[in-house]
């Protein structure tokens, strides 16, 4: 009965991942060297993620180099920015310096991919989609906002990873719950299918039949 049945915990882990989103979003608005380091652990991941699908997609030499030459400069910012997390958490509220490391890194950041997709586009006939056309002018404004945006700090961006956590968290939420329910209708047809197995077996129970007895009389 139990090989048969094929039951997805998924929902569970689900739920979990949710709740450890909006804790740490939460905790995130308030603590400046986890938002530092979870901005350089995110650029590492996002650049490195990045390496072999582009390798494999990029037709030509010239492109592939330029964005193995941004992916770098990219992977040693993110490596920055989470040593400053680690290293100089106890002073990044005390020590404006390392504010403006960071924010000129995101700016290099969101500045040097929006730089390398019109390049891309534009002089080395990369094809594109309208919308990654428009990621990358927003990738491009960001960049340009963070720079001249006098009060920029670890807190707005704080915020911002708030309020991605708990769009991820509802968005996980919901799957989980969509997940949960399906397991709870598996769990009902699994109960139902042993109620109706149970059923089927009484009314298939063989019918004996009794020996015929002989009415007629005796001849010796």
């Amino acid at each position: 009965m139990m090989k048969n049945s094929k039951f997805s915990y998924g929902w569970l882990l689900k739920f979990i991942l949710a709740a450890i989103l909006v804790g740490v979003g939460i905790y995130m608005a308030f603590a400046s060297d986890v938002v530092y380091a979870i901005t350089g652990i995110a650029i590492i991941l996002f650049s490195l993620l990045r390496v072999v699908p582009l390798v494999k997609s990029l037709n030509k030499e010239i492109l592939r180099t330029l964005n193995l030459i941004e992916i770098i400069f990219d992977i040693l910012i993110g490596v920055l920015v989470t040593y400053i997390a680690f290293a100089k958490g106890d002073v990044l509220d005390s020590e404006p310096f390392w504010g403006y490391v960071y924010r000129y890194s995101l700016v290099f950041v969101f500045y040097a991919r929006g730089l390398v997709y019109f390049n891309s586009v534009v002089f080395l006939g990369e094809k594109t989609e309208v919308p990654k056309f428009w990621i990358h002018i927003v990738s491009l404004t960001l960049g340009a906002i963070i720079a001249v945006y006098p009060n920029f700090d670890y807190n707005l961006v704080g915020i911002l990873l708030l309020i991605i956590s708990l769009f991820g968290a509802f968005y996980l939420g919901y799957d989980g719950y969509n997940g949960y329910k399906l397991y709870r209708q598996k769990s009902l047809e699994l109960n139902e299918g042993v109620q109706k197995d149970v059923t089927k077996k009484k009314q298939k129970q063989p019918i004996v039949d009794e020996p015929e007895k002989e009415d007629r009389p005796y001849v010796n």
